[in-house]
């Protein structure tokens, strides 16, 4: 886990990671929400509608986001405060998908800073991409 603080941030800091989608993180997902719909639990319907597979959760997706924060940019001392979020692609069970996010501004009064996020699947085709607002104490 990083430790960035307030202090440590500039304009232009970047932080990445990957992750593979399997079937496990799809069950926990519906465990958790509830979220039934066919697309997201049945292959024949989803090929029905004309998706290969089984599409993935988008806040399945969205939850590394999360993540990128949290842990990587800035990390231990974050708070999030905000995200706005646009998805462009479906995403499948076994994508390898590559989070990464970079800060666009920085708020010194609020102490908050704004990262452009994307995340971006193994063909390098972007799946979403995040507006994020984060709150960064220095301890």
């Amino acid at each position: 886990m990083n430790e960035y603080k307030f202090s440590d941030i500039k304009v232009g800091l970047t932080e990445s990671f990957d992750t593979k989608i399997d079937i496990s993180m799809m069950d926990k997902f519906l465990d958790i929400s509830n979220d039934t719909n066919p697309l997201h639990i049945d292959e024949n319907y989803a090929k029905e509608k004309g998706f290969p597979s089984r599409v993935v959760y988008g806040l399945l997706t969205s939850s590394f986001y999360s993540t990128l924060v949290g842990v990587y940019l800035p990390g231990k001392y974050c708070i999030l405060q905000g995200i706005d979020i646009q998805f462009s692609k479906p995403v499948y069970v076994d994508d390898t998908l590559n989070i990464s996010g970079k800060v666009s501004y920085i708020n010194e009064a609020y102490k908050q800073i704004e990262i452009k996020a994307v995340i971006t699947n193994q063909d390098n085709k972007k799946v979403s991409k995040a507006t994020i607002k984060v709150g960064v104490m220095d301890e």
